[in-house]
């Protein structure tokens, strides 16, 4: 598990690394007291879980956990802090924990172990399972390439296979929350990992191509930029 830690007393860093690093099965990549320093690892998804103090100068740790929310990142976060009053708004934001100063060592260690179990489950659980007709399909979520909405139907092309489905994108969006997945067109849902080049159809939209397969994509100019921030 790869780790960020931002707080901006260097009291309270130190705290955090010294308990961090020594548990097993976790990296530290980043600790630092600059919230700017850990959100151009945040955009660069570099991290898996982001522990932060919540009030720092110019940007919060709220802040960063509401961009890893809004931008749907697969980063999970735990909030260590010394203040109380943001706790129902960082549960809307689905933090793994909200841990209060002063904390023990084994608080902080129960957290992460419980968030590595999490993980794990979460893992195990990467597949689709659409109904069709008298036969239920079960798709692995890293084989899919793009699904294509059309008509009153849906199709999900994988590397080998094109199952249709009466799901709707909107449906089907919910169920592919993995970073890997955005929603590139009203049509389409990509997945980036398989995507091989983007050729300008439109004053305001592309082409899509994808490595291994003939089947093409559309995608917003303004889905483009988005993607050329937060994931390139």
């Amino acid at each position: 598990m790869r780790v960020g830690l931002v707080d901006d007393r260097f009291i309270d860093l130190e705290k955090l690394i010294g308990i961090v690093s020594g548990i097993e099965g976790v990296e530290i990549i980043f600790s630092t007291i600059s919230a700017k320093v850990a959100y151009e690892s945040i955009k660069k998804e570099e991290i898996d879980l982001l522990i932060a103090d919540i009030e720092m100068p110019n940007l919060s740790g709220y802040e960063l956990a509401d961009i890893i929310h809004s931008h749907a990142l697969n980063i999970s976060v735990i909030f260590v802090t010394g203040n109380s009053g943001y706790a129902v708004h960082a549960f809307e934001l689905n933090v793994h924990d909200y841990i209060m100063k002063p904390y023990t060592r084994e608080r902080l260690i129960q957290s992460i172990e419980r968030l590595k179990e999490k993980t794990k489950s979460t893992e195990i659980i990467g597949r689709l399972y659409i109904k069709q007709q008298n036969d239920i399909h079960i798709i692995q979520k890293k084989d899919i390439v793009f699904i294509e909405r059309s008509g009153r139907s849906t199709t999900i092309y994988t590397k080998t296979d094109e199952i249709k489905t009466y799901l709707t994108l909107n449906e089907l969006e919910g169920e592919l929350r993995e970073r890997d997945f955005l929603r590139s067109h009203r049509s389409f849902i990509i997945n980036i990992h398989y995507v091989k080049n983007f050729s300008l159809y439109a004053k305001n939209s592309y082409i899509v191509s994808f490595e291994g397969l003939e089947a093409q994509a559309m995608i917003t100019k303004e889905k483009v930029s988005y993607l050329q921030e937060h994931y390139f």
